[in-house]
């Protein structure tokens, strides 16, 4: 991905292009109602199952492509392409009736034939979806007419709905959709120019309300001040998340902009290959978290915002506890543990580092912190395309830096082949179970208990949850500010004159 800013004059020639419907077949649409977004996070492909990384479900989740349910942006979760849900008296058979009157963008028609191939699609061997797993339970799905699903489980699985809001429908005539797409969603893709923008126009054939602007424009940058320009230049109408405190000192005029802070999922963790020596060594991984003044950390890059975490959950999922007294700051106890491990003169680790902020000045951060306690971090700068394929594809690590956006994820620590390597038989069953609860409530205590197990051992090192911040112009309302899987639903966006 290549560093990229469009001029205003640029930007503007595109923008009418894309009102006059240039090249896409679609209706004009006033240039005013696009929304032009300036974000970091260029998608790595247009197919949320072939590592295609968060910049995907920020431009497309919901926007492109819909679901049998939504994730909202509060957290709860309703149903979109379900008009009904029914569940038998065992928990093992969901039945689904699909909305009238849906067209892919193509014009084929919703079927109960594209369900099921979506869902499987996520399944399948070859899906790099991080979700694969979270839909082991289904043992089959059947399709008795054209607007019925019916998806039969090995075991119950109260997430189900939750789990289904990550399943794209495609069109099951679409084939190939890592640089095309066919939603069902009020925006369809209008142009990709890869390293620099994407662009959405909204759909004339949807089934459901019209969206309240007509389109936006995903230009995307390598570098967060590149970026800042972009809207202090209007270039941009805003900026889905800022990454550093101090870049909001530019937008600090009420008459220009606007500074909206929300609830982010976005967890900023050094984690481990817990599978390799030293970090198979719980001691050793306590000790790691013990030398790291977090609180500190987290004012270097953030200031006042955004808090420290004692686990992977944060507080907006249901089973959040404040975990940070488990292995507090304690440089003196860390030594004394990486003694009682066999590593009294300590020893050196590679840190796999994306380069991309804020993870070079967080790595930079740990190889101080670490060096007191008598470790040697080795940082090696790595792609977000080497990360997928190095770190969670091929496991050859011994330590990373990464930003996880999911909501809801600590189920990845009950899947010992994740590319952490955690392998807890006690978490793994606790999460399976948790999985069959019948009520919510059961549901969330086991998930705490396995959560308490998790942060007991280290698994990684859980640095600080970011906080989210959208910076826009002032003429623009309406967005979402919870950033919840980095989704970014544009369709009550407005833009005023």
């Amino acid at each position: 991905m290549s560093s990229f800013f469009m001029s205003p004059h640029a930007l503007g020639l595109a923008l009418s292009a894309l009102a006059a419907g240039a090249g896409t077949g679609m209706a004009a649409e006033d240039p005013a109602a696009i929304i032009r977004i300036g974000s970091l996070y260029e998608p790595q492909n247009l197919d949320n199952t072939a590592g295609a990384g968060q910049g995907i479900s920020e431009a497309f989740n919901d926007n492109v492509y819909e679901s049998l349910f939504r994730l909202n942006d509060d957290g709860s979760v309703a149903p979109v392409l379900a008009a009904d849900h029914k569940v038998s008296d065992d928990g093992l058979t969901h039945t689904f009736t699909l909305q009238p009157g849906v067209s892919f963008h193509s014009g084929d028609p919703l079927t109960a034939a594209d369900v099921k191939y979506s869902i499987e699609r996520v399944t399948a061997e070859a899906s790099k979806s991080s979700r694969k797993s979270s839909l082991a339970a289904i043992a089959g799905i059947e399709t008795p007419d054209d607007k019925t699903v019916v998806v039969r489980l090995k075991s119950k699985s109260i997430s189900l709905p939750y789990n289904l809001s990550y399943v794209w429908i495609v069109n099951d005539a679409a084939g190939d959709i890592t640089g095309k797409e066919d939603g069902t969603g009020p925006y369809r893709l209008a142009e990709w120019k890869r390293g620099s923008a994407l662009s959405l126009a909204g759909f004339d054939g949807y089934w459901g309300d019209k969206p309240a602007n007509g389109g936006a424009i995903f230009s995307y940058f390598t570098d967060a001040s590149a970026q800042n320009n972009a809207l202090l230049t209007d270039a941009v109408d805003l900026i889905t998340s800022v990454q550093s405190p101090d870049a909001l000192a530019l937008f600090e005029d009420p008459a220009r902009f606007t500074i909206s802070e929300g609830s982010s999922t976005t967890k900023e963790i050094m984690a481990y290959n817990d599978r390799v020596a030293p970090f198979d060594d719980t001691r050793v991984r306590k000790a790691l978290a013990r030398a790291v003044d977090k609180k500190q950390l987290l004012e270097a890059i953030w200031g006042d915002r955004g808090m420290v975490l004692g686990s992977f959950v944060p507080p907006t999922d249901p089973w959040y506890e404040d975990l940070t007294g488990v292995d507090p700051y304690d440089p003196e106890s860390a030594k004394a543990l990486l003694a009682e491990a066999g590593h009294g003169d300590g020893f050196a680790f590679t840190l796999e580092t994306p380069n991309y902020d804020p993870h070079p000045i967080v790595a930079e951060f740990l190889k101080a912190e670490l060096a007191k306690v008598g470790v040697t971090v080795n940082i090696h700068v790595i792609t977000a395309n080497e990360w997928y394929t190095k770190v969670y594809q091929a496991h050859d690590f011994q330590a990373t830096l990464q930003e996880h956006v999911n909501h809801r994820d600590i189920v990845f620590y009950g899947n010992p082949d994740f590319y952490w390597g955690y392998d807890n038989p006690k978490v793994t069953e606790l999460i399976a179970s948790a999985e069959a609860s019948d009520t919510e409530e059961e549901q969330a205590e086991k998930l705490r208990e396995a959560n308490r197990i998790i942060a007991e051992d280290a698994a990684s090192n859980w640095l600080y949850l970011y906080p989210q911040l959208v910076v826009s112009q002032a003429k623009v309302a309406n967005y979402p500010v919870n950033g919840l899987n980095a989704q970014f639903f544009l369709r009550g966006v407005t833009k005023s004159e």
